[in-house]
């Protein structure tokens, strides 16, 4: 059955009337408060690395897909079918907010996603979108957000994203991945005002995006900063650190106004130079790379929000032995109270879905943060069970 015609089906749900949440372990632990076990969930959990996602995109165009609602809600709850995830991440992209934004971008094979008119002086900026109808041109994400906040039937929080405006100015500049970023820094150092009102620009579309997602019926959102590593500090304060508190600080100001409280995580890869700073930006949570040390991470942001992470994704290419003493070793490092335990970054497609050893070792259980006599999840088993 095509896409359009699954759309067609599921129309008629709205974004009201949701079913009761049965697990909210992922967000308590947002908020810092206590939880029977520690929760869960990874970044790139819907992706390649497993065969019946590549199964259902074979031969289909990546943005098609992320502009089906019905596909993206399958795509969401594929990984939950495999492994007791305590959240699930609507399946989208980070750039279609590029896309409303007026620029072509395209997911091409073997190479990423390329923008094959990439932004190269200011006077381009003429060419964006001056006013972007967020509700009409991204209108399909909240649509997918609705139809899998149904379909998960209470299960588990659904968390809806956004790249941030760091992130989405390189890749609009680059035309694509990068491992320098010299063409976007190039802005920055050649074209400070331009680039500030770049970013203001983003930022404009990221808040009212972030706001629609909420109003779809995300219980969660997460601003990926992918790119901080390639600022410095003094670059990350002035080119980053602004926008990203401004985003945390509007859609806040906004819930507020309407009695909704949405737990908000960033995520700054790479950005271990602005822990503190980003400790104290308005999000509930701080994502972690694997460069962070778990203890240093609790001592420099002084327990002011709750961190996730922080597990090296090519950990899981260890022998299993080795993967239980590196997980054990990090649930000690964070403790188990304001603590979500993820990857320090997605997935990869060469990893093996069907490697499961079955159930822990005994000396990797651990205790909840009041009496230890609880037993937190396995993390390795319940985030994905080659993990075991």
């Amino acid at each position: 059955m095509s896409h359009s015609i699954f759309d067609m089906i599921f129309c008629f749900f709205s974004p009201k009337d949701f079913p009761k949440l049965k697990n909210d372990a992922f967000l308590r632990a947002c908020h810092g408060q206590e939880t029977n076990h520690v929760p869960v969930w990874c970044m790139r959990q819907a992706g390649r690395y497993l065969p019946e996602f590549r199964e259902f995109r074979a031969g289909k165009d990546f943005f098609e897909t992320c502009r089906s609602p019905a596909a993206c809600c399958e795509l969401t709850l594929q990984p939950l079918r495999r492994f007791p995830f305590d959240a699930a991440i609507i399946f989208s992209d980070i750039l279609v907010i590029p896309q409303a934004m007026g620029m072509d971008v395209q997911m091409v094979a073997g190479k990423g996603p390329t923008f094959p008119e990439p932004l190269k002086e200011p006077e381009d900026l003429l060419l964006l979108q001056p006013k972007v109808d967020v509700n009409k041109e991204l209108g399909y994400v909240f649509k997918a957000i609705t139809l899998t906040r149904h379909k998960l039937d209470g299960k588990v929080p659904l968390i809806g994203f956004t790249g941030a405006p760091w992130t989405l100015m390189a890749y609009m500049i680059e035309g694509g991945g990068s491992t320098t970023h010299s063409k976007a820094k190039r802005w920055l150092y050649r074209h400070p005002e331009a680039s500030h009102k770049l970013l203001k620009m983003l930022t404009d579309v990221i808040v009212v995006y972030l706001l629609g997602q909420v109003a779809a019926g995300a219980q969660a959102l997460q601003v990926f900063e992918s790119h901080a590593g390639c600022l410095g500090p003094v670059e990350f304060q002035e080119f980053s650190l602004p926008y990203l508190r401004d985003i945390a600080r509007k859609v806040k100001d906004q819930l507020k106004e309407s009695g909704q409280d949405v737990p908000m995580i960033v995520f700054a890869k790479d950005g271990h130079y602005g822990l503190e700073d980003l400790s104290q930006s308005h999000y509930e949570v701080v994502g972690l790379d694997w460069t962070i040390d778990p203890r240093s991470a609790r001592e420099r942001t002084g327990g002011k929000v709750s961190l996730q992470g922080n597990m090296d994704p090519c950990a899981l290419y260890a022998p299993k032995e080795r993967i239980s003493e590196i997980v054990k070793k990090m649930l000690e490092g964070f403790g188990t109270r304001g603590y979500i335990a993820n990857l320090g970054h997605g997935l990869y497609p060469d990893m093996d879905p069907e490697n499961d050893s079955g159930e822990p070792p005994s000396d990797i259980r651990l205790g909840d943060s009041r009496e230890g006599d609880q037993t937190t999840k396995w993390f390795l088993h319940s985030q994905v069970a080659f993990f075991s």
